[in-house]
């Protein structure tokens, strides 16, 4: 087994646990909302430190369900993922194309080199 294959096997364990640790631990009972998002956590910090607090301005759009929401927001990161991958696809893709073009010319010498002796 590879270097590589050890250290992807580890993160892809320690992510798994980062998952399911909060939940096998109890972390979120009782609670109402057990693992809410920031964003309501700060709302609720606010709202109890200064109750007659007023945002500043409000959101451009407000969707109509907590599921629109969450789909939009896995919308956004599904996007970012396909960005990210490409980006590293492209890197790589140059990569072997310059090693394979340095091989070519490589071996075009070589012939040149045989050809004259």
């Amino acid at each position: 087994m590879s270097r590589n294959t050890k250290i992807n096997g580890l993160l892809l364990l320690l992510v798994a646990a980062l998952a399911v640790l909060p939940i096998a631990l109890g972390m979120g009972e009782g609670k109402e909302e057990p693992f809410a998002g920031a964003d309501a956590q700060a709302e609720t910090a606010i709202t109890e430190l200064k109750p007659d607090y007023e945002p500043w301005f409000s959101p451009l759009y407000e969707p109509p369900s907590g599921e629109v929401e969450s789909a939009l927001f896995a919308l956004q990161a599904a996007l970012g993922a396909g960005v990210l991958a490409y980006y590293f696809g492209v890197r790589k893709g140059r990569r072997q194309g310059a090693a394979a073009a340095e091989a070519a010319q490589a071996a075009a010498a070589a012939d040149t080199a045989a050809a004259e002796s």
